[in-house]
């Protein structure tokens, strides 16, 4: 798919982490980067959290020349800033996005998902979205945009170029159950639904009524796994928020939660054949 930047987020995140090991291997304080390099205090705390908007390269290759990285090092770390200097299609959206949310699902080589009381977006058929917006107080402009990147973000899954995610996705039968649109639409919703869980790279389990409380978590959770020695990003959707949890220990607790949810659920066959009675019972 032409135009798109897969990896530019994840370059971003990996160049904060790199350089934040460089100023520590130095023995410097970020205060003390920025004084040897004339810059404001802060600058530098800034790349290291990864709250930069898109990194300069002339500030990379000067944070390169004071931690005297060998010619190949120095290289490596370039090209890494510039993969992070791609403009991906989300920026084009930022009334839509205010979060690194889509950067992580293009970059991610697996993202896992549990949402208790809707259709996961990626399995989202037109008529679903619709719908769902036509519940909030968005100006028709805006729907028309969210709803143009959310189904650009579906397109991640079905990517021939090798970088396909693989995707998990866990859902309740009562996300299936509402009524909205019309019996056709919500019927159309569950068959897109057996119909995408055929994929290789998709694995849909659902939590039927009959099953009960299951041991998992409470709330939606997206969970994106990157290749490599990058850590895993989570996060926990609430009412007021879409909270990013990159703390790794905390990251793992959502992570084992998911993974005991996913084993409650059915499996993968039984799903289908369940979706299958759902789709001849819908009222």
């Amino acid at each position: 798919m032409s135009g798109s930047a897969y990896g530019s987020t994840i370059a971003k995140r990996r160049l904060s982490r790199r350089l934040t090991e460089l100023r520590l291997a130095n023995g410097f304080t970020a205060n003390q980067v920025c004084d040897k390099l004339d810059w404001g205090r802060g600058k530098v705390g800034r790349f290291e959290s990864n709250t930069w908007r898109r990194p300069e390269m002339s500030d990379v290759r000067d944070l390169l020349r004071l931690y005297e990285k060998s010619e190949e090092q120095r290289r490596e770390l370039e090209d890494l800033a510039i993969k992070a200097r791609e403009r991906a299609w989300w920026r084009d959206y930022p009334d839509v996005f205010d979060n690194e949310y889509a950067g992580y699902e293009a970059d991610a080589t697996r993202i896992r998902v549990y949402v208790p009381l809707l259709v996961p977006a990626l399995l989202a058929t037109t008529a679903y979205i619709e719908a769902g917006m036509r519940g909030g107080n968005r100006e028709p402009e805006w729907r028309q945009r969210a709803l143009e990147t959310r189904l650009r973000r579906q397109e991640v899954l079905e990517r021939d170029d090798g970088t396909a995610p693989q995707f998990v996705a866990v859902l309740t039968e009562a996300a299936l159950r509402y009524h909205w649109g019309s019996r056709d639409d919500r019927r159309a919703q569950v068959k897109h639904l057996m119909e995408m869980s055929k994929r290789a790279n998709i694995e849909l389990r659902i939590i039927r009524f009959a099953d009960g409380p299951h041991p998992g978590i409470l709330g939606p959770v997206t969970v994106f796994d990157f290749d490599g020695d990058e850590p895993s990003v989570v996060f926990a959707e609430t009412d007021l928020a879409v909270p990013e949890i990159s703390d790794r220990a905390q990251a793992e607790t959502y992570i084992e939660s998911f993974e005991r949810t996913r084993v409650a659920a059915a499996t993968p066959s039984g799903t289908t054949a369940y979706l299958e009675k759902i789709a001849t019972t819908l009222e």
